[in-house]
């Protein structure tokens, strides 16, 4: 297969993520708490696994000058900081207009659901960035990129879902509104395919600010999740399992890619 072929099947699998719900409409509240917890350690030690196992060292066996990647990886870091911020910021906003509304609060629907599917729209037009980049620098690469959104999709997907629940939305509405805000990780693998020609070293650099991306993720996204959660010793004990376990699968994958080449 082509790097486009492969792109192509990848941003689709990705996007199929969002449809995980259907999965956890059955499940009782209080074990879906449980699992969740679970999820969000496997998928931190993944995404470090695969900055540090993967991306970093791929960049740095690439004929570039490191310090001009390094600064790469400090702009994703600072583009999901601001782009964050400014979800919060919003979503606060609108949560003080809603509550000076009398008619406000009868509507169905809460802000809160759209804000997450605004989110997770511009977080998938990301991934798609990701991936696309990663596929273009190496194949192995681009599937190691894949899998590592795929395992953080997971629980945040599982979460969302369960928000858009809360928010008003019926289950089917809130299946079809989160594929659909999966879908512009389309939008951002043409973007990263159509322009890579245009400017030498895009998908290098992009890698790079997707890296950023990553560790900001895992640092302040999702280890802090884990810390705000009340734990007994054996609750305590299976997160940090996991997240070695996410760790494990990582360095695991470093022996695939002699296969995957």
């Amino acid at each position: 297969m082509t790097n486009i072929e492969y792109i192509l099947l990848s941003v689709l699998a990705v996007s199929l993520i969002s449809l995980i719900g259907i999965f956890t409409i059955s499940l009782k509240e209080n074990l879906l708490k449980k699992i969740l917890p679970l999820l969000v350690a496997l998928s931190t030690g993944s995404l470090l696994g695969g900055f540090f196992m993967h991306i970093l060292p791929e960049l740095a066996e690439e004929n570039f000058d490191f310090k001009i990647l390094s600064l790469f990886i400090l702009t994703g870091i600072f583009i999901f900081y601001f782009m964050e911020k400014l979800i919060h910021w919003h979503h606060h906003h609108t949560e003080s207009e809603s509550a000076h509304c009398s008619t406000c609060q009868d509507q169905k629907i809460k802000p809160v659901g759209y804000m997450i599917l605004f989110s997770d729209g511009f977080h998938n037009f990301l991934d798609g960035i990701m991936v696309a980049s990663a596929y273009l620098v190496d194949i192995k690469l681009g599937i190691i990129a894949t899998i590592l959104i795929i395992l953080h999709e997971i629980p945040q997907e599982i979460g969302d879902f369960g928000v858009l629940l809360h928010a008003g939305f019926k289950k089917k509405q809130a299946l079809v509104f989160n594929f659909l805000s999966a879908l512009t990780s389309f939008l951002g693998a043409f973007l990263v395919i159509l322009f890579n020609q245009s400017f030498e070293n895009l998908s290098l650099f992009l890698t790079a600010i997707a890296g950023g991306g990553f560790l900001y993720i895992a640092l302040v996204d999702l280890i802090p999740e884990l810390h705000s959660h009340k734990h007994s010793k054996k609750s305590l004990s299976l997160e940090i399992i996991f997240v070695f376990l996410g760790l494990a699968l990582m360095y695991l994958l470093t022996f695939a890619e002699k296969f995957l080449g």
